[in-house]
C-alpha cells in the first residue's frame, strides 16, 4: 500500500549552523554551534586535503552551514582557507580570544574553536581574509624571498667589513683603498692555499673569500627576484606607479596590504586603519586630541612614509601644503602624518577603481531606480 503524505504536514528545514577552527601545524580543531549559540560538537581533523574535507563535511552535517571562523587565514589555516573559498563557503578571519575569557576560563583548543564558531555566529572580532589564490600572493612571498635575500646580503656586507677590521696586516694591506664592489670581488678571486689553514692569515683569506663569494651570489639572487616582480607590480597596478613617490617597492608593498580582493575593505577608512595612518581618538573630559596609530600593518605604513618622503622633495602641491602648515605652527611630523593619512585615501581608490571617489566639493552620482 502507498503511504501518501499529509499535506498539511511540511518537511522540517535543516538548522542553520556556524562553525571555527582553531588552527595548528598538524591538526585543526573545529567546533559547530546553533543559531543560539550552542555547542553541537567539536572535532579535530588532520591539516591534509582529505582532512580539509572530512572537516567541511563533519561540519555540514549538523546542518546549513552559514559561516565559518578561522583563527589565522594566513598562517595554519591558510589551506583550509584555500579548500572553504573553492567550495563557496564563506569564511571570516577571527581574532584570538578576548583576553578576559581566556583568563576566567583557560585555554583549550577546543574552547579556542567554541570561541570562533561564536564570534561568526555574532559576526564579532571578524574580518574578511586575504583570498591568497592569485597573482598578489605570488607577488608577496616573492618579495619575502628578496627581502630576506637583502638582509642576509646586508649581513654578510657587515661580517666582511668587520673581519678585514680585526684582519693580520699582511691581508689588510692587500685590500686597501679599494671601493666595496671592487673589494668584493678581488676577495671572491681569492684562491687561498688551505692546506694551512691553522695559519690566521689563511684563515682569514678563506672567510673573506667566502664573504665575498656570498654577497655576489645574494646579488645574483636579488636581481633575479627583482627580474619576477617588477613585472608583476606593472601589470598589477600601473595606476599606482604612475603616481609621485610611488615605485616598484611602495606600490608592491601596498598591493601586498590590499590582498589579491581589496573590495574586502569596506571604506577607505578601513584601509587607513589597516596601514596604521588613521589618527586614533584619545579625548577625556575638557580634552579634545587624537593620538598617533601604532597599530596596523607597519611594512604598508612605511611604504606611505616613504611615498610622503619623496613627495615632500618633487611635488609641489605636497610642498605647498607643507609649506602652509608649518606657516600654521605644525610640525614636521604632524604633517607626514597628515599626508599619510591622504595618500592611504588616495591609494584605496586607486585599488578600488569601481568604487566612485566622492570629495566634499563634488555631489554623489545619483543612481538610476
Amino acid at each position: 500500500m502507498t503511504i501518501i503524505p499529509d499535506a498539511g504536514k511540511q518537511p522540517q528545514s535543516r538548522a542553520l549552523v556556524f562553525a571555527g577552527v582553531d588552527t595548528h601545524k598538524e591538526i585543526h580543531v573545529a567546533a559547530v554551534v546553533d543559531e543560539t549559540g550552542t555547542v553541537l560538537g567539536t572535532h579535530s581533523f588532520s591539516t591534509t586535503r582529505a582532512g580539509y574535507r572530512a572537516l567541511l563535511a563533519w561540519v555540514r552535517s549538523h546542518g546549513v552551514l552559514v559561516r565559518i571562523g578561522i583563527e589565522g587565514t594566513g598562517s595554519y589555516g591558510a589551506g583550509l582557507t584555500r579548500h572553504l573559498a573553492k567550495n563557496d563557503v564563506t569564511v571570516l578571519e577571527v581574532d584570538r580570544p578576548d583576553r578576559s575569557d581566556r583568563r576566567r576560563k583557560g585555554k583549550d583548543d577546543d574552547l579556542d574553536a567554541i570561541n570562533a564558531a561564536r564570534a561568526a555566529l555574532h559576526e564579532r572580532r571578524t574580518t574578511i581574509p586575504k583570498s591568497k589564490d592569485g597573482a598578489v600572493e605570488a607577488l608577496r612571498i616573492l618579495r619575502v624571498a628578496r627581502a630576506q635575500a637583502v638582509r642576509e646580503r646586508r649581513n654578510t656586507l657587515q661580517l666582511l667589513r668587520m673581519s678585514i677590521v680585526a684582519a693580520p696586516d699582511e691581508v689588510r694591506d692587500q685590500i686597501r683603498n679599494l671601493t666595496r664592489m671592487q673589494l668584493i670581488r678581488h676577495l671572491a678571486a681569492w684562491r687561498p692555499d688551505v692546506s694551512n689553514a691553522t695559519d690566521p692569515v689563511v684563515a682569514y683569506r678563506v672567510a673573506l673569500k667566502s664573504f665575498g663569494r656570498r654577497y655576489l651570489e645574494l646579488t645574483d639572487e636579488i636581481v633575479d627576484l627583482d627580474d619576477l616582480i617588477n613585472p608583476i607590480v606593472q601589470a598589477l597596478a600601473p595606476q599606482l606607479l604612475e603616481r609621485v613617490g610611488i615605485g616598484i617597492e611602495v606600490a608592491g608593498q601596498l598591493l601586498v596590504t590590499a590582498g589579491d580582493n581589496p573590495e574586502r575593505m569596506k571604506s577607505e577608512a578601513a584601509f587607513a586603519m589597516l596601514c596604521g595612518v588613521s589618527p586614533l581618538p584619545a579625548s577625556s573630559g575638557m580634552t579634545q586630541r587624537h593620538r598617533l596609530n601604532r597599530g596596523g600593518d607597519r611594512q604598508a605604513n612605511r611604504a606611505l612614509h616613504l611615498a610622503v618622503i619623496s613627495r615632500l622633495r618633487l611635488d609641489p602641491r605636497t610642498k605647498a601644503y607643507a609649506a602652509k602648515k608649518t606657516a600654521e605652527g605644525h610640525s614636521k611630523m604632524e604633517i607626514i602624518r597628515c599626508l599619510k593619512r591622504y595618500l592611504a585615501r588616495e591609494v584605496y581608490f586607486l585599488l578600488n577603481p569601481g568604487i566612485e571617489h566622492i570629495t566634499p566639493n563634488t555631489k554623489p552620482r545619483r543612481i538610476a531606480a
